[in-house]
């Protein structure tokens, strides 16, 4: 009997244990770079955002004190699913500021602390580039049937979107 033309691939190991979830290594592979990606997004908007909440100042400060904290909030709530999530498919999360500054799409935040509006606006532009990279990643999760990695990304999209919209009310006059 003659041996297919199509070779297996032995299935990527972690301590040994081989992984089995019904998505090749390359698929996996594919799909943890898209979320290292938005996990450096979420933590660099994280940290802008936090940083925004100690610095505002001007006539709106009580209001943007209070909505800061509750978004630097939602986005440490979320990084730890984004990693959890990359170390269920085999791979290993970024953590360190290097790394994050290697696979982020946003710029760090401003040295010197600008002024409320500029901080909204660059709120904006943050929570806007994080769905981007978030919608990045479905043509590798939907090729996958990864739905687990498609419904965070879901959740995480809505999340900015929505977020990116009230931020951008404030900026209309």
């Amino acid at each position: 009997m003659a041996k297919s033309a199509t070779k297996k691939t032995k299935p990527s190991t972690a301590a040994g244990v081989g992984i089995h979830i019904g998505i090749s290594d390359k698929g996996r592979g594919a799909i943890a770079a898209g979320l290292s990606r938005l996990l450096a997004d979420t933590y660099t908007l994280y940290l802008t955002t936090h940083n925004f909440h100690w610095n505002v100042t001007g006539p709106m400060f009580n209001t943007l004190h209070a909505m800061f904290m509750a978004q630097y909030t939602e986005l440490w709530n979320a990084v730890d699913p984004i990693a959890e999530r990359i170390r269920s498919l085999g791979h290993t999360a970024p953590g360190s500021y290097a790394q994050f500054g290697q696979l982020a799409s946003i710029k760090d935040a401003p040295a010197t602390p600008p002024k409320a509006l500029e901080m909204v606006r660059i709120l904006v532009e943050g929570h806007e580039a994080v769905a981007r990279t978030a919608r990045s990643i479905f043509p590798q999760a939907d090729a996958a049937s990864d739905e687990p990695t498609a419904d965070l990304l879901t959740q995480r999209l809505a999340i900015h979107e929505q977020t990116a919209w009230m931020l951008r009310s404030l900026l209309e006059e």
